[in-house]
């Protein structure tokens, strides 16, 4: 045993059940054909083998995305009992056989935090009372009735029984948790009942509580039932999530009335409790960013723990064993709980109780394989794994013909393929033109909130080092030099776009990477051209140091960057908002001269919030021009990349391939991926 996490690796009993260890994985979502039946709601031979992969890679319990109860004709277990069970034994047997324990969640869904697409979705994911939708404020969710709360509740009891039918050591409850629905009952601000599920807290409560009892009935006091718990909702207002640290009035549930809750739900039955906080209104709580502070929800539940005696889990961004075992050692919590941590590296267990943590490949919190395709309907994956959710399919094999593979260049996607390759067998030479490697990577993870992109920089150059594969370094690729290659990767990378706006030759106008690596900006106002993903990110980074900020966006909407989750993006902009950045869109920089820059705003016949008009009169398809001068002490220039491709040009051919930015500068997952769909079928 590692010496350094022994409470980590201590077992744990939730209700009659005991845990290898203190390692909890934490649902998320696997709705995909592939991955679930569609009918059944059962888990699929894929989708078992994903929550297998984490129970073999260390994780004491699997606690399962969630499996709709409600009264619909698919996903449901309740509609199709016998196949359910039978289905679920895969799964089952596969995450005993590694002495994991597995837990099934299950869900009364969103309410008023649904897409509503249609009616029959307006009419299937109701609300506690009549309420504003969270994605379109214009369409209220209708309320439920209590014929459904009923319905609802005897399809928990028999769901959970089938559940344990086919092997499972426990259910999860989802949840009063993240403003689903159960939540929205338990919260005043969202519950307008007035009937015996409305009102006081214990009747917000009602609907938990009957659910519990009805499990505990039906299956046996001693089968254990989690509830999926957030702390505080940190909700200002719809649609408003407030800061870490921000001074606010608490629409949601604070921590006073979430200490009390969970003392509630422990009466009512509840074996443990899994906890973070946030809402859908706030929802860079429960689905945390890059921009929040690691083990962002553990001091609200170290407040829970001290107020129940049974087993309590913290998860959001509680992904270091040093942090886990103290936390567990001082009673601060009893487990670890990691979502997207574990699918970006599925050994997770295995490499903190070997004290491997240099070779643990990180989250970098981007949601991009995961929240992104999950709601882009695909499948839930991993943007620096491809192999997540595809580990049978996707799992590496030795290469039958071993080949001579030549990769230029060294950022994430040169270094991937030459990574791939060399596991497979294959003999690599990877050239990089300068004396670091890592590309325009570097400078993306600069930033202090960029930690866990600097770890995964060096887990590729760790990579590097101990795999097979020679480096080097300084060396500018022609193309007489891949003579002799089998394979040739091209990863060339890309060119920061430049402007020829007046003024910007001068030594207080800088480019992105060179502002993010190495500019020391001096002076109090600062104008940032391009409202990207990374203008905004150092505009948040500049306005923290107190600087007056404006971004210049020529489009009509910042941070428009594809694959960009809600939860990132809604962070980002009550970051922008708290540290007064002020955007203007549909606007260029005409000029910088003198200290001012002088900004060109088209003011367009937008409707207004009733999509009425805005204006006193129309403006025209052109709109009108409106003139700024700002002052500008330093300019930022952040308006993307072209492809450096001429290499690829000059060489392209059957064996030769063009990925990452050389091919179109997208994201981090694009990059890997692309140089792993290659690479593994070489």
């Amino acid at each position: 045993m590692s010496n350094k996490f022994t409470h980590l690796f201590t077992p744990i009993k939730i209700g009659n059940v005991e845990v290898r260890n203190r390692i909890a994985m934490m649902p998320m979502g696997v709705f995909s054909p592939r991955l679930m039946n569609m009918k059944t709601g059962a888990y699929t031979k894929d989708g078992a083998d994903y929550y297998i992969e984490r129970a073999k890679g260390g994780t004491g319990l699997i606690i399962t995305g969630l499996v709709p109860i409600i009264p619909m004709p698919y996903l449901n277990p309740v509609n199709h009992p016998q196949d359910y069970v039978s289905e679920m034994k895969y799964l089952m047997d596969g995450i005993h056989k590694y002495n994991s324990k597995v837990f099934i969640q299950l869900t009364a869904m969103n309410g008023r935090a649904a897409h509503l697409e249609d009616e029959a979705s307006w009419k299937m994911l109701p609300a506690p009372a009549p309420i504003q939708n969270v994605w379109d404020p214009t369409i209220k969710n209708r309320g439920i009735t209590i014929e459904e709360i009923k319905q609802y509740i005897k399809n928990f009891a028999e769901a959970a029984h089938l559940v344990k039918q086919a092997g499972g050591d426990g259910v999860e409850i989802h949840a009063v948790h993240e403003g689903y629905l159960l939540d929205q009952f338990a919260v005043a601000f969202f519950n307008n009942r007035t009937d015996e599920y409305g009102g006081s807290l214990e009747n917000r409560l009602r609907f938990a509580k009957e659910i519990v009892e009805a499990i505990k009935e039906k299956c046996g006091k001693e089968f254990p039932v989690s509830v999926r718990y957030s702390v505080r909702s940190y909700v200002k207002d719809f649609n408003r999530g407030a800061l870490p640290g921000e001074e606010f009035i608490e629409k949601g549930r604070d921590l006073e009335e979430g200490i009390a809750v969970a003392k509630m739900l422990e009466e009512f039955g509840y074996d443990m409790l899994n906890c973070d906080n946030g809402s859908y209104d706030s929802w860079f709580w429960p689905h945390p960013p890059m921009y929040m502070p690691k083990a962002c929800n553990l001091k609200d539940v170290a407040e829970v723990k001290k107020a129940v005696g049974i087993p309590v889990v913290c998860a959001g961004r509680f992904d270091e064993p040093e942090v886990a075992e103290k936390a567990i050692a001082e009673g601060q919590v009893d487990m670890m709980g990691m979502g997207r941590p574990l699918l970006a590296d599925p050994e997770l267990g295995n490499k903190f109780y070997a004290g491997q943590l240099e070779d643990i490949r990180p989250c970098i919190s981007c949601h991009q394989g995961c929240l992104g395709r999950i709601f882009q309907g695909k499948d839930i994956s991993c943007a620096v794994n491809p192999a997540c959710g595809r580990e049978k399919s996707y799992e590496l094999q030795p290469a039958q013909t071993k080949k001579k593979v030549m990769v230029i260049g060294g950022g994430l996607g040169g270094m991937e393929a030459a990574r791939v390759c060399s596991l497979r067998g294959h003999e690599v030479d990877l050239y990089e033109k300068t004396g670091e490697l890592g590309g325009v990577f570097v400078a993306a993870a600069s930033p202090d909130f960029k930690d866990d992109d600097k770890h995964l920089l060096a887990w590729y150059k760790r990579q590097m080092k101990n795999l097979p594969i020679t480096i080097h370094m300084n060396t500018e690729v022609t193309a007489d030099m891949i003579a002799g290659y089998d394979e040739v990767f091209t990863a060339t990378g890309a060119k920061e776009r430049k402007l020829n706006t007046p003024g910007f030759d001068a030594p207080n106008v800088t480019y992105a990477f060179d502002t993010l690596c190495n500019t020391k900006i001096e002076g109090e106002n600062v104008v940032i051209v391009g409202g990207g993903l990374t203008g905004c990110e150092i505009a948040y980074l500049l306005g923290r140091e107190g600087k007056k900020v404006t971004v210049v966006e020529m489009s009509e909407t910042i941070l428009n960057a594809f694959g960009l989750s809600a939860a990132n993006y809604n962070m980002l902009m009550e970051l922008l908002d708290y540290y007064k950045v002020n955007v203007i869109k549909n606007a260029v920089v005409e000029s910088f001269e003198d200290g001012k820059a002088v900004v060109i705003e088209t003011e367009k016949n937008y409707p207004n919030a009733a999509n009425r008009a805005k204006l006193m009169f129309a403006l025209g398809p052109k709109g009108h021009q409106k003139k700024h001068e700002i002052p500008a002490d330093h300019i930022v220039v952040s308006i993307g990349y072209i492809p450096d491709d001429s290499l690829y040009e000059q060489i392209k051919g059957e064996h030769v391939y063009l990925i990452g930015d050389a091919k179109q500068p997208t994201n981090v997952m694009d990059a890997i991926w692309a140089a792993y769909d290659i690479a593994m079928n070489l």
